[in-house]
């Protein structure tokens, strides 16, 4: 696992919404818990994984109608790791706009 060279508010704020998530979450979830525009999520999602942070797969739950959802979860160590950091952000440094903890409930747009 490489670590984060560049620590951005950002980051945190998804590393959080996965730390928070009940289970493997969703990109649209992790957008919405996060208040965070996708050109921002998604890239930090793709280079959590590369670095070896995060692991993902496709869901295969064909009752869903709509695309399928690519789903983000620690790897052991990753967890660990985003605790430290997340738990390292300084004090008044609240995620930012967060509006809810992401669940598994059907996101409406």
């Amino acid at each position: 696992m490489e670590p984060i060279r560049r620590v951005t508010a950002p980051t945190l704020d998804v590393l959080d919404a996965l730390l928070t998530a009940d289970g493997p979450a969703w990109g649209l979830l992790v957008i919405k818990a996060t208040g965070r525009q996708a050109g921002t999520v998604y890239p930090i999602l793709e280079r959590l994984e590369r670095q070896g942070w995060i692991t993902s797969s496709w869901d295969d739950e064909t009752d869903r109608p709509g695309p399928r959802r690519r789903l983000y979860e620690f790897t052991g160590d990753g967890a660990e790791a985003a605790r430290t950091l997340v738990a390292g952000r300084p004090a008044g440094a609240a995620p930012s706009g967060r509006p809810a903890r992401p669940t598994h409930r059907p996101v409406t747009s």
